[in-house]
């Protein structure tokens, strides 16, 4: 399941074309849920990519620089000492 929340959203749609209305303030927040595939590979030349597919082929990808990587597989490794989420 995808998850999206824009706000706040407001487009035209004329001629087929959507163009933006209002300011460029625009945010957005994703979230997929039970995801059936996960992956990572480089990314250019200093990033790795992370991609994440659920059953319906909905796909969200991130970019991430080393560093930023290193830190998730920290916490990772905390979540598998600490928490019991890990637990079989």
């Amino acid at each position: 399941m995808l998850a999206l929340d824009i706000e706040p959203f407001m487009v035209e749609l004329k001629d087929g074309s959507i163009k933006n209305v209002g300011p460029t303030n625009k945010s957005a927040t994703v979230k997929l849920f039970d995801v059936e595939t996960a992956s990572a590979r480089e990314f250019g030349d200093k990033r790795v990519k992370f991609e994440f597919v659920d059953d319906d082929g909905n796909e969200v990808e991130v970019s991430l620089f080393p560093d930023d990587v290193h830190s998730l597989v920290s916490d990772i490794e905390t979540l598998e000492d600490e928490s019991p989420v890990f637990e079989e």
